[in-house]
């Protein structure tokens, strides 16, 4: 009795386990993706991947910046509707499709617009997400993907926004009792 129990829950197990993989695995590329400078291989922002109208997008939601520099720049080199916005909040990354074909094992997404805010060009893009869903492989590209340049993005967790600090005198007046 015991072990037709033990072998329904391992059936039951991996039957859902195949029911729900293919819910989810398509989506991994979705969420927060740390980018990293080509040249001083630091970290350079956070883009958040997210899906609308079954297309692919992605946003710069934060920028890393030396205290000295403005930390919420403009694209002042943007030739369309972006240009002198702030990059943070710009959508960088549009209309990617998931591609239906698997590229070397792995989902990967195509026909999509990638907007490099530091020059203002607009290139043709593909990303591909590592299996585990650690790494995400971006390429940029003029006409077709031989000519252009790849970066690989981290996995990055949700960040954490910080609340604008309270002005000593809005301190003061919550600090004093209401008139009556």
């Amino acid at each position: 009795m015991k072990l037709h129990r033990m072998i329904a829950t391992a059936f039951l197990a991996v039957f859902l386990m195949g029911i729900a993989t293919p819910a989810f695995a398509g989506e991994i590329v979705l969420g927060y993706w740390k980018t990293i400078d080509d040249k001083t291989k630091s970290k350079k922002s956070i883009v958040k991947i997210f899906k609308k109208g079954g297309k692919y997008f992605g946003k710069i939601i934060r920028l890393f910046r030396k205290p000295s520099q403005d930390q919420n720049p403009k694209c002042t080199k943007c030739t369309d509707h972006r240009k002198n916005k702030p990059i943070i909040g710009m959508q960088i990354l549009e209309n990617l499709k998931k591609a239906p074909s698997k590229w070397k094992g792995r989902d990967w997404y195509n026909k999509g617009k990638i907007l490099d805010p530091n020059n203002g060009k607009i290139y043709g893009t593909w990303i591909s997400p590592t299996n585990d869903g650690k790494k995400l492989l971006v390429r940029g590209f003029i006409g077709f993907s031989l000519i252009g340049r790849s970066q690989t993005w981290l996995r990055a967790k949700k960040p954490v926004t910080k609340k604008p600090a309270k002005r000593k005198a809005e301190k003061k007046e919550e600090k004093k009792p209401a008139a009556r």
